[in-house]
């Protein structure tokens, strides 16, 4: 005899709960940012290096961190901070003030580090903040100007202004692609 007479009777034993809670969430079908359909809109996760204020494309984005437990790699540039255990996989963690301008991020409470998949792995980018979601339109992005500094240049193919911060849309596929940021040995 079952616990459940009809579809529209309560389950009442636990299994009966949890795969009640199974149907109903899989015949759910929730879009998530990404997958939200908006012609003429781009989202990225804005985030902050020194005073320079970025957004990635949420696609290039995989996962924001506190500051992991990082051991040290030997023999390879100031910029490589260590290697860190996410979930199992190891992330190589980059200061990526350090890498782009030779200054060292202060760490502090603000401090995260941005996952981005690469080549052979993910690679954690430690930025000076979070910024959350920024969403640009066409028309905004028809009046983007150039990057001006040059170390930033070759990641940021234009700057959007939203209110009053202009941001650099900085691409992680770039960077990660760079010879330099490849080649994180001494």
């Amino acid at each position: 005899m079952s616990m459940v007479n009809s579809v529209d009777s309560q389950p009442s034993g636990p299994f009966e709960i949890l795969a009640d809670y199974e149907r109903r969430s899989l015949a759910h079908v929730a879009g998530i940012p990404e997958q939200i359909d908006a012609p003429g809109l781009w989202r990225g996760i804005g985030f902050r290096i020194g005073d320079h204020h970025m957004v990635s494309s949420i696609s290039e984005v995989n996962e924001i961190l506190t500051m992991p437990s990082l051991t040290v790699v030997p023999g390879t540039q100031p910029w490589m901070l260590g290697v860190a255990n996410v979930r199992g996989n190891l992330v190589a963690v980059i200061d990526l003030r350090n890498y782009i301008e030779g200054t060292r991020t202060v760490l502090s409470d603000s401090t995260r580090v941005l996952v981005v998949r690469q080549h052979g792995g993910s690679v954690g980018l430690l930025v000076d903040e979070v910024l959350g979601q920024r969403s640009f339109s066409d028309e905004q992005r028809s009046h983007a100007l150039g990057e001006e500094d040059e170390r930033y240049s070759r990641y940021v193919g234009e700057k959007v202004q939203l209110g009053e911060v202009l941001w650099g849309l900085f691409s992680m596929s770039v960077l990660v692609r760079t010879a330099e940021f490849q080649q994180a040995s001494a």
